[in-house]
C-alpha cells in the first residue's frame, strides 16, 4: 500500500508508543518519516528498528523546536505530513498543584505542540496534513487530571483555529483523542503481569465496547487523516475511546 508514496512525515515523539506505531504505518504506506524526541539513544534505537530518520529535539523548548524545522528543511525540504504526538501526563489536584507540575505539563502538551506548528506552516506544502494526539479527557476530565485536561482542551481549540487560518493552502488540521490505549508504557511502570491485568481490567469495565485501544488503532486514523483519502476533512477531532465519553 502506497497511500503516502513521496510524502515527507514528522512525527514528534516518535520513539514509542502511539508515535512509534504511526511512524511504522506511515512509513508502510511509502512515507519518507521522520521521527523526533529528547532522548538521542532512545530515538536512535527506534530509527534503527523502523528504518526511519530520526532528529533528537526537546518540544518544550521553542529553540528546540525552531532548530528542528531548519533542520527537516535543511535535509528534507517541505513536509507534507506533521504528526504532533509528543506529550507527557500528570495527575495532581488543584488544591496541591505545583508550578512544577503545572509548566511540565502544559510546555510539551500545549505550548510545544502550538509553537511545532507555528513554526513548522512556512515549511509545509499546500495541501499538507497535521494531526494533534489529544486525548479523550479533554471531553471527560475527571479529578486529578485538570492540568493535562486542559492542555488537551486547549490543543483542541488551537487545531480548530488552525484548520480555518490554513483553509486557504488547502492544509488540513485534524486531532485524534484517543481513550485507555495499550502501549509498552504500562510494562515499563515496574508492575507484575497480574497487577496490570488487574488494571486493564478496572479500566476495559469503564469502556462500552469492552476492549482497550491500542496504538496500531491510532496510527491507522492517523495515516488516514494524513492521506488524500480524508482529503474533504478539517477542524474535526476523532474520538477513539470506545464510547467512553458516552458513558
Amino acid at each position: 500500500m502506497d497511500n503516502l508514496k513521496n510524502k515527507v512525515a514528522v512525527i514528534t515523539g516518535g520513539n514509542s508508543g502511539i508515535g512509534y506505531a504511526t511512524a511504522k504505518q506511515l512509513k508502510a504506506q511509502g512515507a519518507t518519516v521522520i521521527i523526533t524526541g529528547r532522548r538521542k539513544e532512545a530515538i536512535d534505537k527506534a530509527a534503527v528498528e523502523l528504518g526511519v530518520h530520526a532528529i533528537v529535539a526537546d518540544q518544550s523548548s521553542i529553540t528546540a523546536i525552531e532548530n528542528l524545522a531548519s533542520k527537516v528543511k535543511q535535509d528534507f525540504g517541505s513536509v507534507d505530513i506533521l504528526f504532533i504526538n509528543a506529550g507527557i501526563a500528570g495527575l495532581g489536584n488543584i488544591e496541591q498543584a505545583t508550578e512544577t507540575l503545572f509548566d511540565s505539563i502544559i510546555n510539551v502538551n500545549f505550548k510545544g505542540a502550538y509553537f511545532t506548528l507555528s513554526r513548522f506552516i512556512p515549511i509545509l506544502k499546500d495541501n499538507a496534513s497535521v494531526v494533534f494526539l489529544s486525548s479523550n479527557t479533554a471531553s471527560m476530565p475527571g479529578p486529578g487530571s485538570s492540568i493535562y485536561s486542559s492542555s488537551k482542551t486547549a490543543l483542541n481549540s488551537v487545531m480548530k483555529s488552525a484548520a480555518l487560518e490554513l483553509a486557504p493552502r488547502k492544509i488540513r488540521v485534524n486531532s485524534v483523542s484517543p481513550g485507555p490505549t495499550e502501549t509498552e508504557v504500562m510494562n515499563k511502570v515496574g508492575l507484575d503481569k497480574d497487577t496490570i491485568k488487574t488494571i486493564m481490567d478496572v479500566v476495559v469495565d469503564k469502556i462500552p465496547l469492552k476492549q482497550m485501544g491500542t496504538s496500531e488503532d491510532v496510527a491507522k486514523m492517523v495515516a488516514y487523516l494524513s492521506s488524500d483519502n480524508s482529503k474533504f476533512i478539517t477542524g474535526a477531532d476523532f474520538i477513539m475511546d470506545g464510547g467512553m465519553v458516552l458513558a
